[in-house]
């Protein structure tokens, strides 16, 4: 997806309301968040996973998510993130924009919903 500026610009607006859709219902770890983007999209939006580690610690430093280190049997330690309260109303939030955004878009463009 990210091969044009208009599409560059898309991602770089979405990362937030992606991470934070993606912990919404359970912790994850950064690699799986970046998985998972790769998987649900298609393959139409990736990311490295240290280019979303900053986003991360962002939303955490903003009190939208908290992490924790995890330590398994025969894993490397991982920090696992999961959504706040504030973090939710965010996401809330971030969708509603998302949505009403999208519908005039395509207003304007002429597209009909599917």
């Amino acid at each position: 997806m990210a091969t044009n500026p208009v599409a560059s610009e898309l991602k770089r607006g979405s990362t937030e309301l992606l991470i934070l859709a993606l912990v919404e219902r359970r912790p994850r770890h950064g690699y799986e968040i970046a998985r998972l983007i790769d998987e649900r999209s298609g393959g139409a939006i990736t990311f490295h996973v240290a280019s979303l580690y900053p986003t991360l610690y962002r939303l955490e430093d903003k009190g939208l998510l908290e992490g924790r280190w995890v330590e398994r049997a025969g894993q490397r330690r991982r920090r696992y993130y999961r959504i706040t309260a504030a973090g939710r109303k965010v996401l809330a939030s971030q969708r509603t924009v998302w949505d009403e955004f999208f519908l005039a878009l395509n207003r304007v463009a002429g597209i009909r919903p599917a």
